[in-house]
């Protein structure tokens, strides 16, 4: 079995928890300079690549600027920062629930992504331990949805992350969810649901498909008063948006799902009232590293449990 080549290190340190971009130059393609292949290339557009190269924000590996006129050369990697967007900051804190010099296990809030993408950026978890804890190579093993809360399980050292990850892939770590969610008398709980869940690139809302499961999640009821209930969900895979979709199908959708059954108008930025109320309650594995058991749990409540009235309003 062939091993990649490991990507070299950044010449750019970090901004704001976030790492620097990096272009790699395709083997095989004949571009005269490097600018030419990042115009086309990236969607900023001439005038802007321009720019950055002219202000040395574009680097090769050494950390030089690159000028204009550099040879494209296959192969080669250059660098830069992205503009960061503005965001909206999340009003809530992430709590860390352990750390070692192997990982650290964080309690996410509602509404914060797990990792930078799209127009989250520095307003993520792992961007935000990173200044925090001060662990510029922190890296997240999985990731949870931005509007569920729970248990993170992050990575100390790059090259211990993949046997963490692996954990996720392999499936051998423990989960446990929490939701609130109606009250249905007539559905007999506990109960095992599978089904095939199709996610779309660009669409929203996973969906059910006819086929072979690829999804599996055990449904538990805790408690129930006033019409809601308290539930105890344990997925044993872990498809986009999964107990979201299945609490859905059971005609139990999560109150706050902005998605599930039906799609929602956008909530407006920097409306953080009605979180979806579900949570990643805990994670349990044994460590790839060192042999320690482990189970880590969330002490978070969920408001539409604990105050339903000041969680509707």
């Amino acid at each position: 079995m062939r091993r990649r080549n490991p990507s070299p290190p950044s010449p750019l340190p970090q901004r704001d928890g976030v790492d620097p971009v990096r272009v790699r130059l395709p083997v095989g393609d004949a571009w005269a300079t490097v600018r030419d292949h990042l115009v086309a290339r990236l969607s900023a557009g001439a005038g802007v690549i321009d720019e950055m190269l002219d202000a040395g924000l574009i680097v090769d590996v050494t950390g030089r600027p690159v000028p204009r006129d550099m040879a494209y050369v296959p192969g080669m990697s250059v660098w830069f920062h992205r503009e960061l967007p503005d965001e909206e900051r999340v009003p809530f804190s992430i709590d860390v629930l352990y750390r070692d010099e192997h990982v650290v296990v964080a309690d996410k809030p509602h509404f914060l992504a797990t990792t930078p993408r799209g127009s989250h950026v520095t307003e993520t978890a792992l961007a935000r331990l990173r200044r925090e804890l001060g662990i510029p190579a922190l890296g997240a093993a999985h990731r949870l949805d931005r509007l569920t809360a729970g248990v993170v399980l992050f990575t100390v050292r790059p090259e211990e992350r993949g046997a963490y990850q692996s954990l996720f892939r392999d499936k051998r770590v423990r989960k446990e969810y929490e939701a609130v969610a109606p009250y249905d008398p007539a559905l007999v709980l506990p109960r095992t649901v599978r089904s095939r869940i199709v996610k779309e690139r660009g669409v929203m809302a996973a969906y059910e498909v006819e086929g072979e499961p690829n999804a599996v999640s055990r449904v538990e009821l805790l408690e129930h008063r006033d019409g809601r209930a308290r539930y105890r969900l344990a997925p044993s895979t872990g498809q986009t948006h999964q107990l979201r979709v299945h609490m859905s199908a059971l005609g139990l959708p999560i109150l706050g799902d902005p998605l599930y059954p039906v799609v929602s108008p956008p909530v407006p930025a920097g409306d953080f009232r009605r979180p979806l109320q579900l949570l990643a309650r805990s994670l349990a594995f044994t460590d790839p590293v060192t042999g320690r058991e482990h189970r880590f749990v969330s002490p978070r409540e969920l408001r539409a449990w604990s105050s339903y009235e000041g969680w509707a309003t």
